[in-house]
């Protein structure tokens, strides 16, 4: 086990409510968004991104990051095994998981030079790392990602008309559209005492639902919608999917 400043065997139960920025942790009121701004996302990747030749030298498949208000928690599955490797990290006041993700990194990865430098041999400083992880607390599950479908499609249509993302796969869909503007039209035409800029928003959201929903496009992604991955084959970290 790590001493003190290190993970700690602890099960976090992660709660979607309320709404998290993905990157900080602070509590989003406003719409649908996964980060409270564009620069706090990106500092958290770059932070991500900067430590990646740790899991690439654990001879990492997979590895998953997120993070509690008490803990930041990265799971490694590596490759040619299906056991977890758990690093848990208590988080510092004041501090936002990307700072506290650099000092769990920081820390993992001079234990393994430590322990290259003294046994010349890479595989040795692996073992001597995970040595310090728990195991198997968390399901293959969690670290494995599944496919997820992304809908290629202009989320302020979406927005502008009112419509559920679950309704694109709905048989019905242009009726929904046609009865979402219909809907709508009956408020913002300016006909009848609307907003002409709203309207042309209106306007242009169904045009580009209806084209949609004639040729609809998806993309299928491996990821989770609440963590940040690691994927060995891309070598890089991948982003929470939305």
């Amino acid at each position: 086990m790590i001493e003190s400043t290190v993970p700690v065997k602890v099960k976090v139960k992660r709660s979607r409510k309320p709404r998290r920025c993905l990157a900080c942790g602070v509590e989003i009121t406003k719409g649908q968004k996964k980060y409270c701004t564009p620069d706090c996302r990106q500092k958290l990747k770059l932070k991500l991104e900067a430590r990646v030749g740790l899991v690439q030298a654990l001879n990492v498949r997979y590895a998953t990051f997120y993070f509690s208000d008490k803990m930041i928690m990265m799971d490694l599955l590596l490759y040619g095994t299906a056991e977890i490797f758990s690093f848990l990290y208590p988080r510092t006041p004041g501090k936002k998981p990307a700072d506290d993700f650099s000092a769990m990194a920081n820390l993992l990865g001079n234990i393994w030079w430590a322990e290259k430098r003294r046994t010349n041999k890479r595989h040795l400083a692996a073992v001597k790392v995970l040595s310090l992880a728990e195991r198997n607390i968390n399901g293959l599950a969690d670290v494995k990602p599944s496919l997820i479908t992304i809908y290629s499609i202009n989320r302020k249509y979406l927005k502008q008309l009112q419509i559920d993302k679950r309704d694109l796969l709905s048989p019905e869909l242009m009726n929904i559209i046609k009865n979402a503007y219909r809907r709508l039209a009956k408020i913002y035409h300016p006909d009848v005492g609307g907003d002409a800029d709203a309207f042309r928003k209106l306007q242009e959201a169904y045009e580009g639902m209806m084209t949609w929903s004639v040729n609809p496009r998806f993309q299928r992604r491996r990821g989770f919608p609440d963590k940040w991955l690691y994927d060995g084959e891309k070598r890089r970290w991948l982003q929470p999917l939305g």
